[in-house]
């Protein structure tokens, strides 16, 4: 038997209602039925169990029947900042990264940065970020915002025990990503990575370089790379 179908929901209570996007993926492409159990997710970490009781034209009522704290979600926290890239690579940089554990995404402008975001943009991004938690089986959505600037980015990770700086120009590491704890943020460019002075402003905020080898990544594959490493580190893929 098959695991309940997850379902992202903004606002949970005893009788939920599932409409738009959720309730057309539920009725036309799973064709769910009248007491089908389903499982509920907010957003917070909880989970919950319900019965589909009343199928509309437009929305589903369902009744909730339990709920529990989920143990799939992440215990590091892991931050990644991303400078905004061309076409669909933000969505698949946030994809991996919630798959992959992070608590938190920045997407940033910097000054080799060509791509641009707008509420639209953002807007999706959340979308990915929420449908990627329900197939991973998360009960948390990272939060995807963006900052326009590279100094505000670089700002809204000062609460972060470490700090790590993926940098195309220097020689050696300034710090093991083996060595890292469980609070960590990490920088990753945009196609055009970054200015000396960008990173040396990132290392006076407690920002350390590392490399990642001798080839050039793309700026997706690097992402996907160093913060795979970094939530090994950190425990939660082990």
């Amino acid at each position: 038997m098959s695991a309940p179908k997850r379902f992202f929901v903004k606002k949970i209570k005893e009788e939920t209602i599932l409409s738009g996007e959720e309730f057309r993926h539920a009725k036309n492409v799973l064709r769910l039925s009248e007491g089908a159990e389903v499982t509920l997710f907010d957003g917070s970490g909880a989970e919950y169990s319900a019965v589909i009781t009343n199928i509309g034209k437009s929305e589903m009522t369902l009744h909730v029947v339990k709920s529990g704290i989920s143990e799939r979600d992440p215990r590091a926290e892991l931050c990644l900042l991303i400078g905004a890239l061309k076409g669909d690579k933000t969505e698949l940089v946030v994809q991996k990264a919630t798959e992959l554990g992070v608590g938190k995404i920045v997407v940033f402008s910097s000054k080799y940065c060509s791509a641009y975001m707008n509420e639209n943009k953002l807007s999706r991004l959340n979308r990915v970020a929420a449908e990627a938690s329900k197939q991973c089986l998360r009960a948390t959505v990272p939060a995807v915002v963006y900052c326009d600037s590279f100094e505000e980015a670089i700002g809204s990770a000062e609460d972060y025990g470490d700090k790590l700086f993926a940098c195309e120009f220097i020689a050696e590491s300034e710090a093991r990503l083996d060595g890292i704890g469980r609070s960590v943020a990490l920088v990753v460019g945009s196609e055009g990575g970054f200015t000396r002075e960008e990173f040396e402003f990132a290392r006076s905020q407690g920002f350390k370089g590392i490399t990642l080898g001798k080839r050039i990544l793309r700026a997706e594959t690097a992402a996907i790379a160093v913060l795979s490493l970094a939530a090994y580190f950190s425990g939660e893929l082990r």
